[in-house]
């Protein structure tokens, strides 16, 4: 299917206009790189703990910021994520807490009795607990020990008694963390739940209340860790560059290898600048997008490569310059379908992903125009200078 008829662009004509357009993004992205201090590592590149909060009501960061001080906690760094009506709210820790089980309870516990002098005082003392704080055998073992759906007196077995109220704990906690995202505004929000009586609920009204804010998560990275991680990312890109610059230099000749393996590192720099300039966290998912995009783009570069090397064969009359002209406009359509349509589906998955995927989803719709444009605008300009400065015209026994 074509959705462009005899193209006659000449590309390599405007290849200094091209160029230049590279060229000022490079710039702006290197001026990002510098005036902002570099980039913003995630915590899997630079060690330290995150934790992630969720409120009922749009939150007070400076009263967070007051009840979470340094003297508690060390530095941190406190911001708001997500869609502004879930409330929630991101905690960057320069320290590193321990990860065990037994010591993540521990730091959730200390955390929330921080944040609950400031946002629930009218609680402080009383004997119920924070359904919004509970774990699975704190709830499940409330419901074996008060029986409110009384199985005892139906003669039920001990298993069953179990298996039923392990299964209402699954329930009540998949609706509090999946349908109320980790929060329950009342204990009454939990006859919503699935398969729960109303007895459970009254049950639950006397042992537990609902708090106005939860601990959803706590992630913690060591800094040896981290650092390694940032050398091994490194060490990936850079060797799955060579290893695209061997490989296309074996399959057609070391000038395409060259101007493919340039081309890529044009791709990954202009993305990293964006990244620098929107300060948009660097972390092991988007070098997961950068080496999908090192693919991508290279792919896209090849198909040319190869139109050209067959075009050589065809057309031995012709310079070089026409020949890398044909062989663009003659793919321009697959291009553009093929990229087109892989860019709507990353550019949905950036605007409906939610935040976990937003540095892959960015890296990947940055990446596929940077990628595209860049065959035509780096790759290709490459290889016709190298031949104009070695042997002005190549020999036509294949590419």
């Amino acid at each position: 299917m074509e959705i462009l008829r005899d193209v006659s662009i000449d590309w390599l004509g405007k290849k200094w206009y091209l160029i230049g357009v590279s060229s000022v993004l490079l710039l702006i992205g290197l001026a990002g790189y510098f005036f902002y201090g570099g980039f913003t590592y995630g915590v899997d590149f630079t060690g330290g703990t995150i934790i992630f909060l969720k409120f009922s009501n749009p939150p007070d960061i400076d009263a967070i910021r007051s009840s979470l001080s340094p003297e508690a906690l060390g530095t941190t760094i406190i911001q708001r994520y997500g869609e502004p009506e879930d409330n929630s709210v991101q905690v960057r820790m320069q320290t590193v807490l321990e990860s065990t089980a037994g010591a993540d309870a521990e730091q959730r516990r200390t955390v929330r009795q921080l944040l609950a002098a400031a946002f629930d005082p009218q609680n402080a003392g009383r004997k119920e607990v924070d359904f919004n704080g509970i774990g699975v055998e704190t709830l499940s073992n409330y419901l074996m020990d008060r029986d409110p759906d009384n199985l005892r007196t139906q003669n039920r077995t001990g298993q069953e008694l179990e298996e039923h109220y392990k299964t209402l704990t699954r329930s009540l906690l998949n609706y509090r963390d999946r349908v109320g995202g980790g929060l329950v505004r009342s204990v009454d929000d939990l006859r919503n739940a699935e398969g729960v009586s109303g007895q459970a609920v009254e049950s639950l009204k006397q042992g537990f209340f609902a708090g106005p804010f939860a601990v959803k998560g706590l992630e913690s990275v060591g800094a040896v860790v981290g650092s390694d991680l940032r050398r091994r990312a490194t060490l990936a890109v850079a060797l799955s560059l060579l290893g695209m610059l061997v490989y296309i230099g074996f399959r057609f000749k070391p000038a395409y290898g060259v101007a493919a393996v340039v081309a890529l590192f044009h791709d990954v720099f202009i993305t990293l600048g964006l990244f620098a300039i929107t300060k948009m966290e660097i972390s092991l998912t988007v070098v997961a997008a950068l080496l999908t995009l090192v693919g991508y783009s290279v792919n896209d570069t090849i198909v040319i490569f190869d139109r050209v090397r067959e075009n050589l064969k065809s057309y031995r009359k012709e310079s070089l310059r026409e020949i890398l002209n044909l062989s663009i406009n003659q793919t321009l359509s697959r291009t553009i379908m093929t990229s087109g349509m892989t860019f709507i589906a990353v550019l949905a998955l950036y605007l409906f992903g939610g935040e976990v995927l937003e540095g892959f989803s960015f890296a990947l719709v940055i990446g596929i125009i940077i990628g595209t444009y860049s065959t035509l605008a780096i790759a290709s300009p490459i290889v016709d200078a190298w031949y104009r400065r070695t042997v002005k015209q190549p020999k036509r026994k294949g590419a």
